[in-house]
């Protein structure tokens, strides 16, 4: 299954961005072609398959990424059993 994921906008150069993935450490690259409209360092992206879908509210994305957490947390309970 393909999911997009909300990421925070580190760094921009050109038409690529580099993001941070769940308010971690890791980082991804990310292309911006598709998106219409400009984006800056701390803006939130939706990204699926190395491509910003568009830009996110920050409630929005703060609260995706903590659906994100509570699902993986059930799914690692349930494996356990």
């Amino acid at each position: 299954m393909c999911l997009a994921v909300p990421a925070e906008i580190v760094h921009l150069e050109n038409h690529m961005a580099t993001c941070r993935v769940g308010g971690g450490e890791t980082t991804i690259q990310t292309s911006l072609l598709l998106l219409d409209e400009e984006v800056s360092v701390g803006d939130y992206l939706l990204i699926h398959a190395g491509f910003a879908l568009r830009r996110l509210d920050p409630e929005e994305a703060r609260e995706t990424l903590q659906l994100m957490r509570e699902m993986a947390d059930q799914e690692q309970a349930y494996q356990h059993w």
